[in-house]
């Protein structure tokens, strides 16, 4: 008899756990994923497709985790991660992934590390720069963008040179593009593609932070917490990372979670 009680009990107790698990994590019966759209690529940024719909590391990490939960998912378009962090207590989106920084830890919450990424410049074409020595110096214009735990990297690594934030991958592109500044700090992978699409342009061979990417639940949301990090444990794990890596262009990039 005592046996079939707690049979009973947990049966009863296992569907509440989930039911509660929902209401925390997908209060509106969608989760909804915060997403930085950009051109750049890379683990954290996503991209619009031809047909209307999204595309990026995020996008299909989003879609996974909706499916693990039993529900539809839902994206919310920023326009960088800034964005996503300041509307973190606004109740306007349930997971992200995105980089961590000190700054954020106050906003968010944070699972598990699943992109380490070494920032850098890439300074404009034909430019005398060649390292960071000659970049460092009054009068030169770096652009990162806006409120991004690389802009705050970028500030605290130079010295004379200053920093100004955009709100958008495509903005400081064209200026770059344009010689209207002088450079431009970002993941090294992404600023290496950029390369390739403005002639004249170089990246610098030293790196000023490691920028690690994680993923993201709003404040007090201890069960959501819960869930993402296993999630994405077992994404690393598993291949689901991988996978999502090989389906947006990654295939030669390696999976870090530790910084060196």
């Amino acid at each position: 008899m005592a046996g079939l009680i707690l049979g009973i009990a947990a049966m009863t107790t296992m569907p509440a756990s989930a039911d509660a698990l929902k209401d925390e994590m997908a209060p509106t019966g969608k989760l909804r994923v915060a997403i930085a759209i950009s051109p750049a690529g890379g683990a954290f940024w996503s991209t619009k497709t031809e047909s209307g719909g999204y595309a990026g590391v995020p996008v299909d990490l989003g879609k996974e985790m909706a499916a693990q939960l039993g529900v539809p998912v839902e994206y919310v378009v920023h326009n960088n991660s800034g964005q996503i962090t300041d509307s973190a207590s606004n109740k306007t989106w349930d997971v992200t992934f995105l980089p961590k920084d000190p700054e954020r830890e106050g906003k968010m919450s944070f699972g598990p590390i699943y992109e380490v990424a070494d920032a850098t410049y890439i300074v404009k074409p034909n430019s005398a720069v060649t390292n960071f020595a000659t970049l460092d110096q009054p009068g030169v214009k770096v652009a990162a963008v806006n409120n991004t735990t690389t802009m705050r990297g970028a500030i605290a690594h130079l010295k004379n040179a200053k920093v100004t934030g955009y709100q958008t991958y495509d903005e400081i592109f064209g200026l770059l593009s344009k010689g209207e500044i002088d450079a431009f700090a970002l993941s090294r992978d992404q600023l290496n593609a950029m390369a390739k699409k403005i002639p004249g342009t170089k990246v610098l061979d030293e790196t000023f932070k490691q920028t690690v990417t994680a993923v993201a639940v709003p404040p007090n949301h201890p069960e959501s917490l819960a869930f993402a990090a296993k999630f994405l444990t077992e994404a690393i794990s598993n291949g689901t990372l991988r996978k999502a890596y090989d389906n947006n262009g990654l295939k030669d990039a390696p999976i870090r979670t530790q910084t060196r």
